[in-house]
């Protein structure tokens, strides 16, 4: 059974669609009912029973908390942990960065991971077994004229996912991050809907496009899966070649 949070479009979208696929019940989290329904409703009319809604803030401990408990009553054991949820309230140069937005983004994408993965991995540790994903990005690999403290965040996961490898290793608990590059999502809508920005942005790029959602679900699956059995403290970049040019 996986926990995805930011379930309700893009990569969390995708990747509970194909953990779905693969025989999983997936859990579909984000802060609006409405929109977590519709997700769990496709994937229910494909595999029926496979996904249920229970929404959440992950900038709230006390809702993460219960989406723990609620997943439990509901579905049993948490297998997988996905952390997925993200924010970038501000884009611009480090020195205009508003402290309530850098404190925004360290809440929302570094502290939320650390609080639910507190919550999943004891009872991980009791069956010795468990896999946990953090959702990083590229943005954690390089610096950032625009964009520092979501890349600072981002890094951070990083790091967050090699930590938690180290302490949880000896119960055979397996902690990965994923990094993809460009994709095709909302969040990233400003840099792929012109076309004329699109093409700057991919034009240096090996493969000279920008990814979709899917491929990067691909990983996950993998990663949650018994082919990920030996892998664990690793940040896997999905990125159509971007970050070795």
């Amino acid at each position: 059974m996986a926990l995805i949070t930011g379930s309700s479009k893009g990569i969390g979208k995708a990747i509970a669609e194909e953990m779905a696929r693969h025989g999983a019940k997936v859990v579909i989290s984000s802060r609006k009912a409405d929109v977590c329904q519709q997700v769990a409703d496709g994937i229910n009319a494909e595999h029926p029973g496979r996904a249920v809604v229970i929404p959440a803030h992950v900038g709230h401990k006390e809702q993460l908390q219960s989406l723990v408990d609620q997943t439990r009553e509901q579905l049993g054991a948490i297998d997988i942990l996905v952390c997925n949820a993200a924010v970038n309230p501000y884009y611009g140069p480090m020195a205009d960065l508003p402290d309530e937005a850098f404190s925004k983004v360290l809440s929302i994408n570094i502290q939320a991971n650390h609080w639910l993965a507190q919550m999943v991995l004891p009872e991980m540790v009791e069956r010795r077994d468990g896999a946990i994903i953090v959702v990083s990005s590229v943005g954690g690999l390089r610096g950032s004229d625009s964009l520092g403290a979501y890349c600072i965040s981002k890094a951070a996961d990083v790091q967050l996912v090699r930590n938690l490898a180290v302490e949880y290793g000896p119960h055979n608990i397996r902690v990965n991050a994923i990094s993809p590059g460009l994709v095709r999502t909302d969040f990233a809508r400003a840099l792929w809907e012109n076309p004329d920005i699109l093409q700057a942005r991919t034009a240096g790029d090996p493969m000279r496009r920008i990814g979709e959602p899917r491929e990067i679900a691909g990983a996950a699956v993998y990663l949650a899966s018994g082919a990920g059995s030996f892998t664990t403290g690793q940040n896997i970049v999905v990125d159509g070649g971007s970050t070795i040019c």
